[in-house]
């Protein structure tokens, strides 16, 4: 018989769980135990041996991977499924996990955690914003890896390659890989990266790791109140707005505007919900991130994006989903 199914309360024990789900794959990251089956280690005592864990703790922990479609298992071995061994084995290219860092930072599990008083408010209780704090150290370390290929794509999308000698501005650089890939695809690109000095020095340690430290300069501030310069044919602003409620952001824009030369532009990226703002589900439950961890920021949907962009003065202001998870570029022209 075919009808609708009955309400389950599995829905809600498999969330007010999910927090297991977070720290079996810190735990597993940290003991590198993909990277142990990837390199040959299949059983749990060989597995066990190679991470310097117990087999019992080895054992639970991999049939739980398995249950969440990280591990598969067949006659008691294990392999890594296809994301994992991609994303999750040290030596993949590919690699991902150093984002746990920043993820499951304390600070952040700390905000989690005050969550139903910020719901009552609508502002978290942060200092995350406020001058040089660390975490954004931890970030621009931690974070990088996950932006390396959009940020190779947004060039693309920017059609920077032929377009000859430019000088462009990457604000909120953090580790700098935005703006050093506008580096590697015009030789002719000369890059200012723009943060919080101690964030700064990641960002430099990168474009030299990239070969583009000749051509990398930086500037250490606020972005909203440090001399940002002028005279840029594109500004990068990667990551930044949905810290900030929509006034604060027009604002910003505004001298974002100022600091181009006639016909700049300036390309954002940013998680962009459809108008629904429940869909895509990781752009849309960005919000979420946004709610526990800053005062008045968000998720901003196009039209929001639109208005903010021009009241601040661009035009031809438009948008593009690229084909990755999360990763939408808009841009706009002074």
């Amino acid at each position: 018989m075919n009808g609708p199914m009955p309400p389950s309360p599995e829905r809600f024990f498999e969330n007010a769980h999910g927090i297991y789900r977070s720290y079996a794959m810190k735990a597993a990251l940290e003991i590198d135990l993909f990277t142990a089956i990837a390199g040959g280690a299949t059983d749990v005592a060989a597995i066990a041996g190679r991470c310097g864990a117990s087999e019992r703790g080895t054992r639970i922990l991999c049939d739980y991977l398995t249950i969440l479609g990280f591990l598969t298992k067949e006659n008691g071995r294990y392999a890594c499924a296809p994301d994992a061994a991609m994303f999750l084995n040290r030596q993949s290219p590919a690699w991902l996990g150093s984002a746990i860092e920043f993820l499951l930072a304390p600070h952040h599990i700390e905000a989690i955690s005050r969550l139903p008083e910020t719901v009552r408010t609508g502002r978290a209780d942060t200092t995350t914003l406020e001058p040089d704090h660390p975490i954004w150290v931890t970030f621009a370390r931690a974070m990088a890896p996950m932006v390396a290929m959009p940020a190779q794509m947004t060039a693309g999308v920017l059609d920077v390659a032929g377009a000859g000698p430019m000088k462009v501005l990457d604000i909120a650089a953090g580790h700098g890989l935005w703006g050093i890939a506008v580096a590697q695809a015009n030789p002719q690109a000369e890059i200012v990266g723009a943060d919080w000095a101690p964030v700064l020095e990641v960002a430099k340690e990168n474009a030299a790791k990239m070969g583009v430290a000749a051509r990398y300069r930086t500037i250490a501030g606020s972005a909203f109140t440090a001399d940002l310069g002028n005279g840029y044919d594109l500004v990068l602003v990667p990551n930044f707005l949905h810290h900030f409620d929509e006034a604060s952001c027009t604002t910003f824009l505004r001298k974002v505007h100022g600091t181009l030369k006639d016909g700049g532009r300036v390309a954002i990226s940013e998680f962009v919900p459809n108008d629904d703002r429940v869909t895509p589900p990781m752009a849309a439950g960005f919000s979420m991130t946004m709610l526990i961890n800053t005062p008045a920021g968000d998720a901003y949907t196009f039209p929001q994006l639109q208005q903010m962009l021009t009241a601040a003065g661009f035009r031809d202001v438009n948008m593009q989903r690229l084909p990755v998870p999360i990763s939408t570029v808009v841009t706009g022209h002074r």
